[in-house]
């Protein structure tokens, strides 16, 4: 073969030539013998010759680096893959929320385009235009989606390369932000809580600052109201809701002393549940939950959020309040109260002070037993001002 030939078959072109029966121009291009001695020959076709060039030379890309995309693979395709197969170790909530973020997002806009066509111009622009109905917070979980969705095919050699990965999630809208009570509308919260079959959660959750998830899944033989002398009250936050029962980071496993005021609605909080346990009789299902339905079974967040919404309106303190603003409060008070940063992040279960002051900064101002200490004497201090 000449030089201009190999030049040639270089760039896959060697061999085009106008089919006149399929009103087309074909190219085809060899790589080597099958171990049976067979010619591997692939074709391409096209209306023009540039056309089949450029198909030829990604074929021939495809063949030397052992990704074989599908012609009419979408975008769709593979966050649908991604949804089925890339999620089995998360939980329920985590695949709805992408699957969510998929119907509503991706495949409106994105789903019939080709994966090996998809550009980063094309991630860049789909994002830019979210940004404008979208808060941060969701925008960077939706780019998320499809990062990882396309990360999922490239893994199984149905695209050549990730382009969102080369793309930087915008500034969405900003979302509602966090906010934490005051000492006067956390007293006054508690007050609307006694009672309540939340009372108990509301006060763990804002005297000690649990989360959520980690308050739903505890459990009592994690907790320890009269343990042996020389040891204080306290409770083990080792498990959450999330899947396989672990908490959301290693540093997130604490034990944390537990203030008179916790230790109390805890005690009475039993109480109530042996009643209930009695009344159920047969009904009851045994999970060892603190936090429980009336017949034994894991609360509900959505239940959660309304009787806790039904405890600020009966507090009558204003605005629009949510369980884990509990948490926030802690921060809030303890770090009004004087309390080292760095006593805050380990009682919150944050693996270092600069996840405290990025999630919590806004209630940040200027030992594990100094939580427990040093709410107690606000709250009863609290309790005792005439206000």
């Amino acid at each position: 073969m000449s030089d201009e030939k190999k030049k040639r078959a270089a760039h896959g072109d060697d061999s085009i030539y106008w089919v006149e029966s399929k009103n087309r121009y074909v190219g085809a291009i060899s790589m080597g013998f099958t171990p049976a001695g067979k010619r591997r020959r692939y074709t391409r076709m096209g209306r023009t010759k540039t056309e089949v060039r450029t198909k030829l030379r990604e074929l021939r890309q495809e063949l030397e680096t052992g990704v074989r995309a599908p012609t009419n693979y979408t975008v769709g395709d593979a966050v649908e893959d991604f949804l089925k197969r890339g999620l089995k170790k998360r939980s329920a909530n985590t695949v709805a929320k992408c699957r969510h973020l998929a119907d509503k997002h991706i495949y409106p806009a994105l789903g019939k385009a080709k994966l090996k066509d998809l550009t980063a111009d094309d991630v860049d622009d789909w994002l830019e235009d979210k940004a404008d109905e979208l808060a941060t917070r969701t925008l960077r979980e939706l780019h998320a989606v499809l990062r990882r969705a396309i990360a999922f095919a490239q893994r199984r050699d149905k695209v050549l390369r990730n382009v969102a990965e080369l793309v930087t999630t915008p500034d969405g809208k900003e979302g509602r932000p966090s906010k934490a009570l005051t000492l006067a509308q956390a007293t006054a919260v508690l007050a609307a809580a006694r009672g309540t079959q939340l009372h108990a959660y509301v006060v763990l959750s804002l005297l000690i600052g649990v989360r959520t998830e980690e308050a739903r899944a505890l459990e009592w033989r994690h907790v320890h109201l009269e343990p042996p002398a020389g040891a204080p009250p306290h409770v083990e936050v080792w498990r959450s809701v999330r899947e396989g029962g672990d908490t959301k980071t290693r540093k997130s496993r604490r034990t944390l002393a537990l203030p008179p005021q916790v230790v109390t609605a805890l005690k009475e909080h039993k109480a109530r549940q042996d009643d209930q346990r009695a009344a159920a009789g047969a009904h009851w299902q045994e999970h060892d939950l603190v936090f429980c339905s009336h017949v034994g079974t894991e609360l509900d967040a959505a239940n959660v959020r309304r009787g806790f919404r039904a405890i600020v309106k009966r507090a009558k303190i204003g605005g629009t309040w949510t369980p884990r603003e509990l948490r926030h409060s802690f921060v809030s008070l303890m770090s009004e109260k004087g309390v080292p940063l760095e006593a805050i992040a380990r009682l919150v279960g944050h693996s270092t002070t600069s996840t405290t002051e990025l999630v919590y900064r806004k209630e940040l101002r200027p030992v594990i037993t100094e939580g427990a200490e040093a709410m107690g004497e606000l709250f009863n201090q609290g309790q005792n001002d005439p206000d």
